[in-house]
């Protein structure tokens, strides 16, 4: 019984360690008519990646409005993105299918809102995650992990040829 725990304990911890192992998972909201504006702030050194913007309902389209703050040149407000429709609703804005949804990726240090839209239900997904590009335009490379293998490497060894040719001999 006593070895029982024990494997459990250290299964159970490898399982808790998988947890925090994975970075910035996607967060989703709704956002209904009655709801409050959504408020993302997004720090320097960071940026936030919108991947999912949807609509049902309502007849005005629901937009994601980035107000970009920190040096004086790049300050603004702006909208960035608006709602996919995904029903064949009427309305000034309707659209006929299909519709083609975008991605947005805002950089820090900014604040991202999505206010409510009467009769609609909006659905956002984002991301926020550590910008490690070290600016100046370059992208960011992964970094590698390392594969541990229960099995040790095969090492090439040099052998000889498989079919040994004949030398000619002089007459």
């Amino acid at each position: 019984m006593n070895g029982f725990v024990v494997r459990f304990l250290i299964a159970l911890t490898f399982f808790a360690a998988a947890t925090f192992a994975v970075a910035n998972p996607f967060k989703s909201k709704i956002i209904t008519g009655t709801d409050s504006t959504l408020v993302i702030a997004v720090p320097d050194d960071h940026f936030l990646k919108i991947t999912n913007f949807t609509q049902m309902g309502g007849t005005d389209r629901g937009v994601v409005e980035a107000t970009l703050s920190g040096d004086t040149e790049n300050v603004g407000t702006g909208n960035i993105l608006t709602a996919t429709r995904i029903d064949l609703s009427t309305g000034a804005n309707s659209q006929n299918f299909p519709e083609i949804a975008s991605r947005v990726v805002v950089a820090g240090p900014a604040t991202v809102s999505v206010r409510p839209v009467t009769g609609a239900t909006l659905f956002i997904s984002y991301q926020k995650e550590l910008n490690n590009g070290g600016g100046g335009g370059e992208s960011a490379s992964p970094t590698p992990l390392p594969i541990f293998s229960a099995t040790p490497g095969v090492t090439p060894t040099p052998t000889g040829t498989a079919f040994p040719f004949p030398t000619p001999t002089p007459p």
